[in-house]
């Protein structure tokens, strides 16, 4: 409608320039004017004007217009001859307020017209929508080269030896969709709904305008948020989701937020600016009240899910919601300069605080949950427990959001809740990318008391093992496993070299311990006291030297046994066990079969009490920590044999 009316302009321009140049010949008036009126039915008006036609006039050609127009896409009339009708009309009435003769009539043509214009807003509005589906909007954010992911959205603690595969893609959650254009309605008609627009709020329709807009924009913004996967739902409806689904719909709802601030409400914003030019506090209210609905359906899901139940699995949706709402809290709080939204960012930053106290109650309510867990069934061959992975995963992940549970655990973490941090904090003295551990941060001194607590709980869960070697191995798998996790994760930064050290000391510690719980009755039997008979020292005792081979045998085999399906699954750790074994008992067997071995030998069954070489002794040991109790075939058929 703009480039119409500028060319209707310069007719106007025109033909006053060429009746300037005609003279004043009354004939010759006419016969241009009617030259022009048969050259462009949009100069109807401007015959009226030129010919100095009476209100009466006047009046009756917009009235023509008006009655003749009709805002059915299949019947387009000329929406350049129906404006200046309406603009005629306006004008009559400005000037009829004088006289005000044909006052009625005006007024009832000027509705009439005003009525057919709301409907031809609407229709413009809406047949002139872009359709925003998934892929159209994916498409223009990709197009910047932006990732919708979070860090965390497709992570899954799982009690499995891979961890590596809980990381996800996503380094670019404060990516910027701030500068992505999306049309939301096609450009080549924005002018024309905004001379529309014009119209009706000069004729004093700005009411009816607003209404037809926000309703019209309100439901096209409904339709991207059903797109993008955030349902209108009420926090009951919410809260009886299973879990399964809620966490994609959370996983979703992240997503959304951060597209449907910076893309469609800004987009949104510049549309209301270009319609409504020069009457911007009529597309402001506009704005806000499109921008209300779409933003309480986000904040009404944010609300269910921050007074719903709590639990350690929801934590880092909760964290990924907390993240995208406080990321785009900025860019809501510009579109609302004014008064007209304040109460919209008011919620926004309200449901912000609910959802961060959810995430910090979470996370220092999981301690309790480690420290309380009390499953009494002793896993199989000493091997991780399924806490252990589940709390270092969780943990790990913890990490990825550090900046806001920093923030959000300031002040709630330390002596006063009884945490142990002592030493600790001073020993975890790692300034890298500014993780100042040695000053103790919230989340650090969190990380400590959570890892203390899980200890405590393994040494009380060793105790569900009878046999004191195997309370140690159960712990020593443990420690290692923790200490590999920690090593290798951006939890090192946190708790520090000197607490990597401290718990590989209790690894050796509880590795001497079990060497001296499990082979010191097998070493005993290697002894030379009390084996030799009358009080000399060239006298053996074969009855003693038997008894000590057979214990010997009795013992080993005992162990065999056992300690065959125990599992060892570091095979470093593994290896040093079998090293530290092996250097304590094959030499003391050697030593003592070389002494001993004649007198056995020259008696009667002599493989009845020397069943096994050194190396055979070599080979068993190596068969120690697989977690295969079916290796013990191969004792039993040497034994048999």
């Amino acid at each position: 409608m703009a480039g119409n009316k500028d060319g209707d302009e310069r007719v106007i321009a025109a033909a006053q320039q060429i009746l300037k140049s005609l003279g004043t010949s009354k004939n010759v008036k006419e016969d241009m004017i009617l030259i022009l009126s048969n050259f462009d039915n949009r100069l109807s008006a401007v015959t009226d004007l030129l010919s100095g036609g009476s209100v009466e006039e006047r009046l009756a050609a917009a009235e023509e217009v008006v009655l003749g127009w009709s805002s059915d896409p299949n019947s387009p009339g000329d929406s350049t001859a129906y404006l200046s009708a309406v603009d005629e009309i306006l004008k009559l009435m400005e000037d009829l307020s004088v006289d005000g003769e044909f006052t009625d009539r005006a007024e009832n043509v000027l509705h009439l017209a005003l009525s057919k214009l709301e409907d031809e807003f609407r229709h413009a509005l809406v047949r002139n929508t872009v359709p925003l589906d998934a892929e159209t909007i994916c498409a223009s954010v990709q197009s910047q080269r932006f990732s919708l992911s979070f860090h965390s959205n497709d992570c899954v603690i799982e009690d499995s030896e891979d961890e590596e595969g809980a990381s996800c893609d996503g380094d670019e959650r404060g990516g910027n969709l701030g500068d992505l254009a999306v049309d939301l309605i096609k450009p080549d008609v924005i002018d024309d709904v905004r001379d529309i627009a014009e119209r009706m709020i000069r004729a004093g329709y700005e009411k009816e305008c607003s209404q037809v807009y926000t309703s019209v924009r309100g439901d096209v913004l409904d339709k991207c948020l059903l797109v993008l996967g955030v349902e209108k739902l009420s926090i009951e409806e919410v809260q009886k989701i299973g879990w399964k689904t809620l966490d994609e719909k959370m996983k979703k709802w992240s997503t959304a937020v951060k597209v449907v601030i910076r893309v469609l409400l800004s987009a949104e914003k510049r549309l209301c600016n270009r319609i409504f030019v020069g009457s911007e506090m009529i597309g402001d209210s506009c704005f806000s009240e499109i921008s209300k609905g779409c933003v309480m359906q986000i904040v009404t899901f944010a609300e269910a899910i921050a007074v719903g139940q709590r639990s350690s699995e929801r934590l880092f949706r909760i964290l990924d919601m907390y993240d995208a709402l406080a990321d785009v809290l900025p860019d809501l709080q510009a579109l609302f300069l004014d008064d007209s939204g304040r109460y919209v960012c008011e919620d926004v930053q309200g449901v912000l605080y609910l959802l961060g106290e959810v995430a910090k109650g979470t996370v220092l309510e999981f301690e309790n949950v480690v420290q309380r867990e009390t499953s009494r069934k002793p896993i199989q061959g000493g091997e991780i427990h399924p806490l252990t992975r589940y709390v270092m995963n969780y943990v790990k992940l913890l990490v990825d959001y550090t900046d806001s549970l920093n923030l959000l655990l300031a002040n709630d973490v330390g002596d006063s809740n009884g945490l142990q941090v002592g030493h600790n904090d001073d020993d975890c003295n790692d300034n890298d990318n500014n993780l100042h551990t040695s000053d103790g941060s919230p989340l650090a001194r969190c990380l400590v008391s959570i890892m203390a607590s899980l200890e405590s709980n393994l040494e009380d869960k060793s105790k569900l093992y009878e046999d004191k070697a195997m309370q140690c191995i159960f712990l020593m798998n443990n420690i290692l496993y923790i200490v590999q996790k920690v090593k290798d994760s951006e939890l090192g930064k946190f708790l520090g070299d000197h607490w990597i050290r401290k718990r590989r000391g209790q690894i050796r510690q509880y590795a001497t311990t079990y060497l001296r719980a499990s082979w010191t009755k097998v070493l005993s039997c290697l002894k030379d006291e009390g084996i030799w008979g009358g009080g000399s020292s060239s006298n053996v005792s074969k009855a003693a030297l038997k008894e000590r081979f057979k214990n010997f045998n009795l013992s080993f085999e005992e162990i065999y046994r056992n300690q065959t399906a125990w599992k060892v699954p570091d095979p470093q750790l593994r290896e040093e066990l079998r090293i530290s074994i092996s250097e304590r008992v094959i030499p003391a067997y050697r030593s003592f079969l070389g002494r001993f071995r004649g007198p056995i030998e020259n008696g009667r069954h002599p493989g009845k009490y020397i069943k096994y070489t050194t190396e055979d002794l070599e080979n068993f040991v190596l068969d120690l920590f697989e977690g295969n109790s079916g290796v013990a075939h191969y004792l039993r058929k040497k034994l048999s044999g």
